[in-house]
């Protein structure tokens, strides 16, 4: 029986890619990149932005660190409230709280900003353990933050845990751990990106998961 679920922010609870999209766009400006359709950058939602800069851009570790800091200027006061939760997800949240289940947070957004946007919605108070990323660089790898709240719980038994997200980072970080994770379709991942990941289930709407986990 599953007693202890473990949600991603980006594209699993809240929608953020008018907030990431536009921060990713103020930071390619700084270098002389200018990239007016947001839609090309959604692919930086989900994992960490020092690899994503690298990755998509070609930066240098030097330059992506200079990046990253850029992006933060403006998500830390604007970014990060350029959001909104999905519709239903609060009656879920409430809804498995009161059926008994543990929620937890497990974002590679900085655990600061991850807690900012859930109280501005009003979310924060379903959750029992919130973490994500730290702001110097580190504990960006889903597996890691995965890890700090399992430790947050003291390690529960594997069969009692339920990862829940909308990329393959999550799905890949939660098998790394034992963890079996459910995918959702409305977040951000790519066509087939769920499925070869090894995602147990895939939701593909706000009540789709709020069926299946009920049943867990």
């Amino acid at each position: 029986m599953i007693s202890y679920i473990l949600f991603d922010l980006d594209g699993t609870l809240t929608n953020p890619k008018e907030g990431i999209t536009k921060c990713v766009q103020y930071a390619l400006d700084a270098f002389g990149i200018h990239e007016p359709d947001l839609d090309k950058l959604i692919p930086f939602i989900g994992p960490p932005l020092l690899q994503s800069f690298q990755e998509f851009y070609g930066f240098t570790p030097e330059d992506a660190v200079t990046a990253v800091k850029k992006y933060r200027e403006r998500f830390s006061t604007i970014g990060l409230y350029e959001n909104f939760p999905y519709p239903g997800i609060a009656p879920m949240l409430q809804q498995l709280q009161a059926q008994g289940k543990t929620l937890a947070v497990a974002s590679s957004k900085p655990t600061v900003f991850v807690k900012q946007i859930l109280e501005k919605f009003e979310l924060s108070q379903y959750f029992a353990s919130i973490e994500g990323s730290n702001l110097d660089g580190t504990r960006t790898d889903k597996k890691e933050v995965i890890s700090a709240v399992l430790q947050n719980f003291n390690n529960p038994p594997m069969e009692q845990l339920l990862m829940v997200g909308d990329r393959k980072y999550d799905v890949i970080g939660a098998k790394e751990l034992g963890l079996p994770c459910v995918g959702v379709r409305f977040g951000f991942a790519a066509p087939g990106e769920l499925e070869n990941s090894g995602a147990i289930y895939i939701a593909q709407t706000v009540a789709d998961l709020h069926q299946y986990l009920l049943q867990q």
